[in-house]
């Protein structure tokens, strides 16, 4: 009898952007060598959902979203704006009555105040938010990409990846704990500096920085991801020529092939 495929964890990335001297940029984190997923690798922040990011969605009062959306992609997107708080230091919410984002002042009085007991489990994303006064900008939210793990994989996650403009005035920085660098970099960039060794990317990464790379700017980069809606992709594990292994995922989600090789 066969093994049953391992469950499915749902997570959220976040692709925060910049408009830089070379082109747009997207922030990165390295993740630490012991981290069981990813290990070492440069990703986009993110990681699984929280119990409380569903707590989150079932107070409007802590959240902004024109959209009629369900609870579960509530949960996807709020995970995705703690996420961002937690590796990044970045705050995308605004003061209750308030139409302007944080200020970096106040992004940063909240970071020193709550961001270490937060990735400690010490305090929910909740209470900081209750605490703050703030709503998450859920609005500023443009939906990129869904990865799911393949199923031969012993850790499965279903990631939805969001993308959004970067506050202007902060700046982030890593935690020092699951990532132990972060770099503001082009998408080009970061292919460049993968190919010469200085970092080492997943497959799903490496494909939507090839796609994210397409646009020059943030603008026109937000502009194409809210006239695409991603279409799902889980990899297929292959055989290729002798003993090689290759990927397969739908030629119509736009990442330029359907068959790679898996390195």
């Amino acid at each position: 009898m066969a093994e049953a495929a391992p469950a499915v964890r749902p997570a959220s990335t976040m692709l925060l952007l910049r408009d830089g001297r070379d082109g747009m940029e997207v922030f990165m984190v390295v993740r630490h060598h012991q981290i069981d997923f990813a290990s070492g690798a440069l990703v986009f922040p993110g990681g699984s959902l929280d119990p409380d990011d569903h707590v989150v969605a079932l107070k409007p009062d802590l959240f902004h979203s024109p959209d009629n959306l369900d609870a579960l992609a509530l949960a996807f997107r709020i995970g995705a704006l703690r996420e961002t708080f937690e590796e990044c230091g970045i705050l995308l919410a605004r003061p209750k009555g308030s139409t302007a984002l944080a200020s970096a002042k106040d992004a940063k009085r909240v970071e020193d105040k709550h961001r270490a007991a937060l990735c400690e489990s010490k305090i929910a994303f909740s209470q900081i938010l209750d605490a703050e006064g703030l709503v998450l900008a859920l609005d500023l939210l443009v939906p990129f990409a869904h990865w799911i793990t393949p199923v031969a994989m012993s850790k499965r996650f279903d990631t939805l990846f969001f993308m959004a403009r970067a506050p202007e005035d902060q700046l982030g920085a890593h935690d020092g704990h699951e990532s132990v660098d972060s770099v503001w970099v082009t998408p080009q960039q970061a292919l460049t500096d993968t190919r010469t060794g200085r970092f080492k990317l997943v497959f799903a990464t490496e494909r939507n920085l090839i796609k994210l790379g397409e646009n020059r700017t943030v603008d026109t980069a937000l502009d194409a991801a809210r006239k695409n809606k991603p279409i799902t992709v889980t990899p297929e594990i292959i055989p290729g020529e002798g003993k090689k292994r290759q990927l397969r995922i739908p030629l119509e989600a736009g990442y330029g092939g359907e068959v790679f090789d898996l390195t």
